[in-house]
Formats: structure tokens, sequence, C-alpha cells
């Protein structure tokens, strides 16, 4: 099952000084030596891009892996997926690495792993955590491949046939389980969307406390993966959930962003302005045929056998369901952030990290968190 561990404020505050230097090998190189193509990356990026992803491998990050399906390298030991970087079918003249997050790095926050080794050009982020570890570990995002977050709450809509949303939740008292330290859960709780007292932070991953309810708690998941595995992967569930995004709720942050060392913002600009549009690109084509980045994921999955399951069928579902959603968006610019937004997931998280004792920079700005710098304006998804 999907046991995703989100960033906790006091945690990541806490947890980024002092930290040992991190234990994955060099960055890998791939010694493809084929005709460059369109996009020379090799010009202006470092000869291996690494990206530090947030989590295991799975469809969210499917624009990512597609740039690496041919000749994909999987390590085994490290969790790392590598590859020389192919852009529509052409060599950009550079390799990319994706190193495994959560349980392959202890769930440390991907901005710790990005401080402490400086071959990570990436990181993979959601704005919340970006706000929250801003006084320490500065990073801005430059690349959104979901417009939407797929973060959710789901419950029994046999055992609760009137409840539509997530509002609807408060009146019948139903348990609500999430994962301790979840920024959004604070504001469901402080717009009132939610009762403090009806609030669970117990849950660990498993489906097990949802199952053992019987339909009477709610609990928290994501729009891509937990409508899927609960139908046809719970044995002991094995029916439909129903559910509303918590970004429907006015807690609209944006998820698994790419984002790089603030301070080295200028220096890996060069680099940047030709590969965020390689990235927009690869987004469009994995989601208009996702099937060779999938097999990468589910390969690299299986063998890194971290204990979490993820196959085809979860990837195929997952693809389908952020597209129906409009969790991937279809606009011009893909990728690109409304920094009205980025403003307004500012604005609200501020006095939540407060209450924690948690202070982000005392002069963060949107655009400190994200830029639109290098989004090509006219790379657009099709429907």
């Amino acid at each position: 099952m999907r046991a995703r561990r989100i960033l906790a404020a006091l945690t990541a505050a806490a947890g980024v000084a002092g930290l040992a230097a991190c234990s994955d090998p060099a960055p890998a190189q791939s010694g493809w030596s084929g005709a460059i193509g369109s996009v020379n990356l090799r010009e202006v990026c470092p000869a291996t891009i690494v990206v530090q992803a947030g989590w295991n491998p799975e469809a969210e990050f499917g624009a990512l892996y597609n740039l690496i399906t041919r000749q994909p390298r999987i390590d085994r030991d490290h969790k790392i997926t590598s590859g020389p970087l192919f852009s529509h079918g052409e060599y950009t003249g550079v390799d990319m690495e994706i190193r495994s997050g959560g349980p392959a790095i202890g769930f440390q926050p991907v901005m710790s792993r990005m401080y402490q080794d400086p071959d990570i050009l990436l990181g993979t982020l959601d704005t919340e955590q970006a706000i929250v570890s801003s006084a320490t570990t500065p990073v801005t995002s430059v690349f959104a491949p979901m417009v939407k977050s797929p973060q959710m709450i789901m419950w029994d809509p046999a055992t609760y046939p009137q409840v539509h949303r997530i509002a609807d939740l408060r009146a019948t008292h139903a348990k609500v389980l999430y994962q301790q330290g979840e920024a959004y859960m604070s504001y469901l709780v402080g717009a009132g969307i939610l009762d403090k007292d009806q609030t669970d932070a117990s849950y660990d991953g498993s489906p097990s406390y949802f199952v053992a309810a019987g339909g009477k708690a709610a609990q928290q998941g994501f729009a891509s993966s937990e409508p899927y595995t609960y139908e046809h992967q719970v044995s002991a569930w094995n029916k439909p959930v129903a559910y509303q995004l918590v970004a429907d709720t006015g807690f609209d942050t944006y998820k698994s962003t790419l984002a790089v060392r603030t301070g080295d913002l200028a220096k890996d600009s060069a680099c940047l302005q030709r590969l965020v549009p390689v990235l927009q690109r690869s987004a469009v084509d994995y989601f208009a045929s996702p099937d060779a980045a999938n097999t990468v994921i589910v390969d690299s999955v299986a063998k890194y056998d971290t204990g979490w399951s993820y196959d085809a069928d979860n990837a195929r579902y997952a693809v389908r369901a952020m597209l129906d959603q409009g969790i991937v968006g279809t606009g011009p610019g893909l990728g690109s952030f409304d920094m009205a937004r980025v403003a307004h997931v500012l604005d609200v998280t501020k006095p939540i990290f407060a209450a924690g004792k948690v202070a982000p920079a005392a002069d963060l700005t949107p655009d400190r968190l994200a830029t639109n710098q290098f989004i090509d304006p006219s790379i657009t998804q099709a429907k």
C-alpha cells in the first residue's frame, strides 16, 4: 500500500542541520555515444542531471522516467534509476539519474538531501514544504508537473451517502485518519471544515484501520492511487470509495514540483533554460503514450524491493485519473505556476507553521518559492 510520509513542519525545520553526508554514489554515466539531437544539454548542463524524488517511482513522476526509457539502468542497492536522457526520441548529450525518496532515504526531507549533495540539481517537493524550510534550506520551484494536488480525503459512500465533500464529514463525526504533520489537516480544522476532535493522526499507510472501521472512518489518500487499490487490491475492502481533493477545499498547493537550491538559480539558469522545456515536452509525451515510462517505473519498484508495491495496473489507473480529474494541466505554458496561488498557499500556511513554532524566512515572497522564468509558454498538453 501507498504509505507516503509528508514532511512535518517541526521535523523539517529541526532536521536540516548536522546531517551526515549522503551515501549515494557518484552520478552514474551510461556511456551513450550517439549523435546529439536538436536539444544539446551537454553544452550547459552537468554530464548527469541528478533528480532527488520525494517518494518511490510512480506515475506522478512519469515525465521524469519518460526521459530515460532508452536502456535504463536500475541500481537496486542505492534505489536509483538512470540512463541517457532522450527528448522527443533524440539524445540530448547527457544522462539523467532519478534517486528514489521516502523509504530509500529514511523519509528524509528532499531539501535536506539537496543541501547535503551538490550533485543534486533538482528535487521534487510541495509548495508548503518549500515554505517551511525556507529559512534553512531555501529552494525555488521551476516546473510543476501537476496543476492540482492528488491529495484527497476518502470515505465509504455506502455508509455516508449524504457525504459529497470533505466538509460534509463534519456532521457525521467520523474519524478522519491522516499522517502526523500534514499542513493541510491544520488548514481543514482551522477553516472549520473538520472538527479537531474528529481527526486522528495515527494513519501509517496501512488499510487496516479503515477496513476494520467497516466504513465508519474516513482517511487521507491520493486520487491517483487509493481509489483503485482499495477497490481492486485490498481484498478485505474490494469496493469503491468516494472522495474529494483537498485542493478543492482551498488548500491548493503545488504537488511534487521540481525545484533547485535558491542560491544556485543564477548559476544553473543556462541549463534550466534548455532543460525545463524538455521536462514540459516529456510531460506531454508521457500522458500521450505512458507505457514505456510505466515499464521503467514498475521495474524499478520491483527491483528496489522496499516493501512498497506498484504494478502496471496502478500506473495505468494513475495516468487516467490524473487526466480525467484535471490533476495535470492542459493549457499553454504547461508546468507553469500561478503566482497568486503560490502567494495564497504562503498566506494560508504561515499561521499553521507559526503555531508549530516554525518560522519561514522572514522576507519570503512567492517569487522566491517558484518562478516561470524557464517555462516555454508555447508548450501545451492536449485534453
